[in-house]
């Protein structure tokens, strides 16, 4: 991997990570554009999703300080009630791991035309919660915490925008638009680098992971290319999702979603 395709491949990671159109989706779709495959692909992508995670704490640093205050305080609060919350919805993605992590695999290694089938799921989603109109709540709840977390579970498909699912669900609940996006992204964190560290150590227990030819500069072009881009898209999206523009995205996933699905048939 060449550091102009770690650049590209990181600007596409930390802008898609947030905005919702898949940053899954769209890194399989560039990885296979320029040939990338196997643990090479793998050893980059566990690199640029750590990256976006340090991008999510940086941006949202005051949000995070907020809420370890409040748990310091060892007693009941809206801190804890938050964190609680954060680990109600992370049950559904932890048993995805646990028990079908083969199974999600496979389905990444199955080919672009998934990509684009999940990519119109996900116009679907968007343009559903533009026009839902459901009564508005004060604050996301802990059945709305679970079915948040369905949504980020089923978001393991290539193609299927986990930020979209996670905030288009919230929308349909009625959760108000102003927390959805901080809640999004902070209740990825924990899944992103409990993921990342055991396909960390699935390449260093493999001695032969072809992921460790890839140059250290790539790498490192690629980690800062997805952390500035990811501290752009990330307070971007948070305006987006407040203003209520995300029907836009949901043309684009339609348009990228169909384009995917035609070239993978003709290809």
């Amino acid at each position: 991997m060449s550091w102009i395709e770690a650049l590209v491949l990181g600007l596409l990671q930390g802008l898609t990570e947030y905005l919702p159109v898949s940053s899954s989706g769209h890194l399989a779709i560039g990885s296979a554009l320029f040939g990338i495959e196997g643990e090479e692909n793998l050893t980059f992508t566990i690199v640029v999703h750590v990256a976006t995670v340090l991008s999510t704490l940086v941006i949202l640093w005051k949000e995070i300080s907020w809420i370890f205050k409040g748990l310091f305080q060892c007693r009941m609060n809206d801190e804890t009630r938050y964190v609680g919350n954060i680990l109600v919805s992370m049950i559904p993605i932890g048993i995805v791991g646990v028990f079908f992590k083969d199974t999600v695999e496979a389905i990444f290694g199955s080919g672009l035309f998934i990509v684009g089938c999940m990519l119109l799921v996900t116009a679907a989603l968007l343009v559903y919660s533009y026009y839902a109109k459901p009564r508005v709540k004060e604050r996301i709840g802990w059945k709305d915490a679970f079915v948040i977390g369905l949504a980020q579970a089923c978001a393991v498909l290539p193609g299927l925008s986990r930020s979209g699912s996670t905030i288009a669900t919230g929308l349909i609940l009625g959760n108000k638009k102003e927390t959805l996006a901080q809640f999004s992204f902070l209740m990825v964190i924990p899944p992103i680098l409990g993921e990342a560290l055991l396909d960390g150590l699935k390449i260093v227990k493999d001695a032969s992971a072809a992921g460790a030819e890839i140059p250290i500069v790539s790498l490192c072009v690629g980690f800062l290319a997805a952390f500035l881009s990811g501290c752009i898209a990330c307070k971007w999206m948070i305006s987006l999702v407040r203003r209520g523009k995300l029907v836009y995205f949901g043309i684009y996933c339609a348009i990228a979603g169909a384009v995917t699905m035609l070239c993978s048939v003709l290809s």
